[in-house]
């Protein structure tokens, strides 16, 4: 597929630590990017035409988004609107499965709220019990990733319906969809239903806009809005606001990329068959792999063939782990040489 590009020599190596789409964005977002003005620099950019274009891919009214920029920017609103105690109060909980994204953690930790953490299953599997069982008065976000960064699961939703409905009034439920366009699954149809959980989507990953900073929450206004005053005024720039309207014209080369990341996960875990490696089966663009007392030579090996992977030892439940990102199939076939070299010469 000649649309997708080489990794930009800004960036030395290949990089499949941070599960970014190394293919990169759709040309119509570079053609569009190429025909901003000066004068559409030079002002703050308006928001309408993106949030409606955001909506209507994701099939919600505009009222119910909020674009960000970045999930990340989202989650840091979130825990800022909902973890903050009020006037001395007691500090305020939120619950985190594990393992998970580590910005749910730092953002609890600057919010000033309580980490409440769920240890995982052997299978990692979704520990819908534990986490009912870890909701106290005091919660107030209970964060959840569909499907889970760093292993790939994908969680049931009734699970997340059974978690906003035992939880305090003033609490709610929010769920990372970072990656649920590979997933193919998604929560968003039911929120009319659930006012209390908010979806958060982003364009970094499938999308390939990480380097333009652009997310979105989706949610019922009166849930969303204490999130939003959060959120700094214009922080979505105006290259971000033209790429997402370009990106979701073409999303031909989104399945382009979406049948690239099926056959790169299928090429990974046949690699790991004969190299006996294990592996999660995941349902996003990234794989969790064990492999024990080798994962520093795969890691260190890799890196000095110029290819990053991430170590992911340190999270629970994955002692002896790292991921892999699964995109570009020339990719995955260069990252599956270097791990076939560096086992291979191990002693």
């Amino acid at each position: 597929m000649s649309h997708y590009q080489k990794p930009p020599e800004l960036y030395e190596g290949l990089r499949l630590h941070q599960n970014e789409n190394t293919g990169g964005c759709s040309p119509r977002v570079l053609e569009a990017l190429a025909r901003l003005r000066a004068d559409q620099i030079g002002f703050y950019p308006p928001y309408a035409k993106a949030t409606e274009a955001v909506a209507a891919y994701l099939g919600v009214a505009p009222d119910r988004v909020t674009l960000i920029n970045g999930l990340d920017e989202g989650i840091m609103a979130l825990s800022v609107a909902y973890l903050r105690a009020a006037g001395g109060g007691p500090l305020l909980e939120a619950i985190v499965p594990e393992p998970a994204f580590e910005i749910f953690r730092f953002d609890t930790e600057v919010a000033g709220g309580t980490l409440v953490q769920v240890m995982p299953r052997p299978d990692f599997a979704f520990p819908l019990d534990e986490v009912l069982a870890a909701i106290t008065p005091l919660t107030r976000v209970v964060f959840l990733t569909n499907p889970n960064n760093p292993t790939g699961v994908g969680m049931p939703l009734d699970a997340i319906r059974t978690i906003a409905r035992r939880l305090p009034p003033q609490a709610i439920v929010f769920v990372d969809e970072a990656y649920a366009e590979f997933a193919g699954v998604t929560f968003i149809p039911e929120l009319e239903a659930f006012p209390g959980v908010v979806v958060g989507r982003t364009f970094s990953k499938a999308f390939g806009l990480a380097g333009l900073r652009i997310g979105c929450l989706v949610g019922a206004p009166a849930t969303v809005d204490p999130i939003r005053r959060a959120v700094p005024v214009y922080s979505v720039n105006v290259a971000a606001v033209a790429a997402v309207q370009a990106a979701l014209r073409d999303l031909d080369h989104l399945n382009g990329y979406l049948r690239q990341v099926a056959e790169s996960k299928a090429l990974l875990y046949a690699a790991c068959d004969r190299l006996g490696l294990t592996y999660v089966k995941s349902r996003s663009n990234f794989v969790l792999v064990g492999a024990g007392d080798r994962t520093d030579a795969l890691v260190n090996g890799a890196f000095a063939r110029g290819i990053y992977f991430r170590d992911r030892s340190k999270e629970p439940g994955c002692a002896g782990c790292l991921r892999i990102a699964t995109g570009i199939v020339e990719h995955t076939r260069r990252a599956i040489a270097a791990m076939e070299e560096v086992l291979c010469a191990a002693p």
